[in-house]
């Protein structure tokens, strides 16, 4: 059923009102989702992120369940009702039925340990909610490609992508954490840290951000000069099609090096949680933004922080934009050290590598950089 929903998706050209079409989509979103949170109500220790369980409501996480699965279940009726091809709104409601046999939002959350390995089942959920009303929302109304189409080509290895990298978080942030404080705890000063600590809120959330993008800078410029870092940063860069999705396609071993590499100074300095969960905040917004297929005005701005248009720039295969555009927050780091790309007044013609030799598909590509490079 799922890889009928999925041939279906993929032959669709456009997504136009009144062909009931957009309501199937979203139906079997909300109901896939809603099996999936279903999942996670029944082993909490295994499948939720210690680091979230501990700041959301269970109770509004079931009423947010119960208001997807009825809609789900009114969109999917409606898709059947009106579609001639039944198959989006039947598989809506055979996730709608398959949640509900399982417990739906009134599964029980009994006790359990916090020490337990974990997936980020739950993060994931959330983030993939929240990304699609926002950015495909934004997407629609400030269109870049007007032409684009959300379920743009190469849009289910991306989706892998961002699937496995938050299932992933929990490693992630183990082998991140231990990375830090075991190889970096001799740096820490306490002076030091009590100095920042002192700091109006607003400047530390400026400077945390600063010190990571100086970090991330260095890191990013050195994935694009160094040929083996760049088997692995080439998948990031194979996308022919920017979106807010696009972002997604990392190789799992860059991820590991590059948030270790970034939080270090994060560490070694001593920010407060309070900055650090903010920092995330904004980190996560403006990753997923600035690839996103978005065309918004920001006149001088754009030579101070990161932008759709100078990360686009980044991302294109013009030969004025390789190896350019390297700051990932403030942009301004690119025009001191010379590598900002000139000339920004329009939009790259084309992404993705050079030669386009990187494989499609999230396996495929997560295996690329260890075979044997022509």
């Amino acid at each position: 059923m799922i890889n009928t929903l999925k041939a279906h998706l993929f032959r669709t050209n456009h997504l136009q009102i009144g062909e009931g079409n957009i309501s199937g989509y979203i139906a079997c979103f909300l109901a896939m989702l809603s099996c999936l949170g279903v999942l996670a109500f029944h082993f909490p220790e295994y499948l939720t992120t210690p680091e979230l369980r501990q700041n959301y409501s269970v109770e509004f996480l079931r009423q947010l369940m119960f208001g997807a699965l009825l809609l789900a279940g009114s969109l999917g009726l409606l898709n059947f009702i009106r579609n001639k091809n039944k198959r989006l709104g039947a598989t809506a409601w055979l996730f709608v039925i398959l949640a509900i046999a399982f417990g739906g939002p009134n599964v029980e959350v009994t006790n359990f340990s916090d020490n337990t390995p974990y997936i980020g089942l739950d993060w994931f959920i959330l983030d993939l909610l929240g990304s699609t009303l926002i950015f495909i929302l934004i997407e629609k109304l400030f269109p870049h490609r007007k032409e684009q189409k959300i379920l743009r080509s190469e849009w289910r290895g991306d989706l892998n992508h961002f699937f496995v990298n938050h299932l992933i978080i929990g490693f992630v942030l183990l082998v991140t954490n231990h990375f830090v404080h075991y190889g970096f705890g001799w740096a820490v000063s306490t002076t030091l840290q009590n100095y920042i600590h002192q700091l109006p809120f607003i400047l530390q959330v400026v400077l945390i951000i600063l010190v990571a993008d100086l970090m991330q800078y260095f890191v990013h410029r050195a994935y694009h000069e160094v040929p083996f870092l760049w088997r692995f940063h080439g998948i990031h860069h194979s996308a022919k099609e920017m979106d807010w999705l696009a972002g997604s396609r990392q190789h799992i071993l860059e991820i590991l090096v590059t948030r270790s590499l970034v939080l270090t100074p994060i560490f070694v300095l001593g920010f407060s949680q309070q900055v650090i969960s903010l920092y995330v905040i904004i980190v996560g917004f403006q990753a997923v933004f600035n690839h996103a297929n978005v065309q918004v005005k920001f006149g001088w701005l754009k030579y101070l922080v990161v932008t759709p248009q100078f990360h686009h720039w980044h991302h294109a295969s013009d030969k004025a934009a390789i190896d350019r555009n390297y700051a990932a927050h403030f942009s301004f780091l690119d025009y001191v050290f010379g590598t900002a790309v000139k000339g920004q007044n329009e939009w790259p013609k084309a992404y993705g590598v050079v030669g386009d030799y990187v494989p499609n598909g999230m396996l495929k590509q997560q295996l690329f950089p260890f075979k044997k490079q022509k």
